[in-house]
């Protein structure tokens, strides 16, 4: 059987032949491959060279004993339904992906118990940090301050101020949603959103009436018409708000499951979307924005990006450079068919 570069082809390569071919010890052959700042640039040239040349895969476990890492991170999550979590994940697995870093997934189910058994877990495991996301964007409580990995927390912030949290906009979502209305040419906007008891209801509401203040706008309907996050309340809310206010002519819903709602009941009356009224909604939920007829206008979360700036925060605290307070990511636009200029 013939041999490349004085290795037999029928067994795997090793780092000791790497460094053979590059002509350096294996020492300086691990610190060149493992991005150690020891190694010369044109050392480390010579080593990676060898490495493509002789198809080196690197032992993970023996990886991890010469770096102390895992090449692992944890995301425990309590979102049940992967609508906020799974979005996250994927940013941050783009996020790793250059570092070959892997993510385990852990749902927690909102059951404090299952959360700490999946702590212990992923720490038995040997991860080297953890991204926490929470299932609604109020505050939760901290894991402490005596772990021993790196924490950074998603969506959900942590009630301890010496952690790193990474927030969604949802004040500046609200202003959004309303400012596109009122560049539609829309001057009687009604707001219908969800639970009072997300702190995200009230900042959304927040938004939304700021912006309107600035142009010396009236809410439609006299008030933020507060119920549940689903399109029955959608239905409903809407059908109380035509009563007392027919000729609104813009309504923003604080979530996508709501603005359905409301566009069914619209449908019902033979009011024209976006014509005499303008839907939009929030959350970008795909199967329910671009399937809604007409397909909808909404504010989209950015959870995306939430997770890859996570993913770079926890690689940084990895690297003994971690980050406290709250760092907030800016939702979009999306703009689609239920929203249109007048005229």
């Amino acid at each position: 059987m013939e041999a490349t570069n004085g290795v037999a082809a029928h067994r795997t390569v090793t780092l000791r032949d790497v460094a053979r071919l590059a002509g350096v010890s294996v020492a300086t052959a691990s610190k060149a491959l493992n991005g150690q700042p020891q190694v010369r640039a044109e050392t480390r040239a010579r080593v990676v060279k060898a490495a493509e040349q002789l198809s080196f895969s690197p032992n993970t476990f023996a990886q991890s004993l010469i770096t102390q890492r895992s090449g692992t991170v944890g995301l425990l999550t309590s979102d049940l339904e992967g609508r906020f979590s799974i979005p996250i994940l994927m940013g941050a697995e783009d996020a790793f992906g250059s570092d070959q870093t892997s993510v385990f997934l852990c749902d927690a189910r909102g059951d404090t118990i299952r959360e700490k058994h999946h702590l212990r877990a992923l720490l038995t495991r040997r991860v080297d940090g953890l991204i926490v996301v929470g299932a609604r964007p109020d505050t939760r409580p901290s894991l402490g301050r005596d772990l021993p990995v790196p924490v950074v927390y998603a969506y959900a912030p942590s009630d301890d101020p010496a952690d790193l949290s990474l927030v969604t906009d949802n004040i500046g979502g609200g202003r959004l949603a309303v400012d596109h209305l009122i560049r539609c040419g829309r001057r009687r906007i009604a707001h219908i959103t969800g639970d009072p008891g997300y702190g995200a209801a009230h900042d959304r509401a927040r938004g939304a009436l700021d912006r309107l203040a600035e142009e010396n706008l009236e809410l439609a309907g006299g008030e933020v018409w507060f119920g549940m996050w689903s399109e029955a309340w959608g239905r409903g809310a809407t059908r109380m708000l035509l009563e007392r206010c027919p000729d609104v002519d813009a309504i923003f819903a604080g979530s996508d499951e709501i603005a359905r709602g409301v566009l069914d009941v619209l449908h019902e009356e033979r009011i024209d979307v976006p014509g005499q009224v303008a839907v939009i909604g929030f959350d970008n939920w795909n199967i329910l924005a671009v399937n809604a007829r007409p397909p909808l206008t909404t504010v989209d979360l950015n959870l995306e990006q939430l997770g890859r700036i996570a993913a770079q925060r926890l690689s940084a605290a990895m690297e003994g450079n971690p980050g406290s307070g709250v760092e907030t990511i800016a939702g979009r636009l999306v703009t689609r068919e239920s929203t249109a200029p007048i005229g």
